[in-house]
């Protein structure tokens, strides 16, 4: 048996990149406008600063047009809603995110109801949420919808396998235990949802024919926790203190890779597997909203 086969999410999103560059590149033929997507930035939170800068990154490479607005971390909760109504009613505007997490003044929950579904990108409203639910279109949280396509990609089935989900937050853990349950081409799975009250965890993860960790603890998922020959999607991405790098940190994933890779038929590293594959659903999502909005 073939093991440690690398599910390459950085090979695999460049060459969804390519796709959507191409469909900008037709827009512009046709008279239309490239899609455009807005960032709201609250504070200067390390991860966020990273991950936005990628954001804008990606959006040059495609053909998107991109916002970022920043916000010092002591902006006040109806500033920023009115920031967001500001964004809902701007019609050069496709899609745009504020980016999580926000300071502890501030009700998430209450920012996110406030987007106009039709422009929430990262697929966190309760109405996106809800059309996920019932199979109706809508836009899938960023992260679950790259895991949907990187699986799709690299020929990996769901049909009839049995996948464990670690982690059930609203994010990632249970719109992932959806999207594999559903009667639909991908999916069709049975899907076992576990997190920190599982009582029988690595029984649970051994009978995985594909295992998602999504748990947030570097390193949780061991060797053997794992079946031979099961597929490992490793969703963790936590910076760990590293003086040898000159940004002063690694990531670490959820699975031990060298113990895991020695018995999974294949698995996605970190970095390069799914964190590549989040970034492309945004623009996926963007792209769709531009099309909605131009029709």
């Amino acid at each position: 048996m073939e093991t440690g086969r690398r599910i390459d999410g950085k090979k695999t999103a460049g060459e969804i990149r390519l796709e959507i560059a191409e469909a900008v590149k037709k827009m512009h033929a046709e008279g239309r406008r490239a899609p455009h997507l807005a960032a709201v930035l609250v504070g200067n939170d390390g991860g966020s600063e990273t991950y936005v800068s990628y954001k804008v990154k990606d959006c040059k490479e495609v053909g998107f047009d991109s916002t970022l607005i920043r916000r010092p971390s002591d902006v006040s909760e109806s500033e920023l809603l009115e920031l967001v109504k500001g964004l809902n009613e701007n019609d050069e505007v496709d899609g745009f995110i504020v980016q999580l997490p926000l300071p502890k003044h501030i009700d998430t929950q209450k920012i996110i109801t406030a987007i106009n579904p039709d422009k929430d990108v990262d697929g966190f409203h309760p109405v996106n949420v809800g059309r996920m639910v019932l199979g109706l279109p809508g836009y899938i949280s960023a992260t679950p919808f790259g895991i949907v396509e990187l699986i799709k990609r690299n020929g990996i089935s769901t049909s009839g396998k049995h996948c464990v989900v670690i982690g059930r937050s609203n994010i990632v853990g249970t719109p992932m235990s959806i999207l594999l349950s559903r009667n639909t081409e991908f999916g069709n799975a049975t899907v076992t949802l576990c997190h920190s009250r599982t009582p029988n965890l690595k029984e649970m993860t051994l009978s995985a024919d594909i295992l998602i960790a999504a748990t947030g603890r570097p390193g949780s998922v061991t060797g053997d926790m794992v079946k031979p020959g099961a597929v490992v999607i490793d969703v963790g991405t936590t910076r760990v203190p590293d003086a040898d790098r000159k940004s002063g940190y690694a990531l670490k994933g959820d699975v031990l890779f060298d113990e895991v890779s020695k018995v999974s038929s294949a698995i996605t590293p970190v970095p390069g597997g799914v964190g590549p594959m989040t970034r492309v659903g945004l623009l996926l999502n963007t792209l769709k909203a531009a099309t909605a909005n131009l029709r």
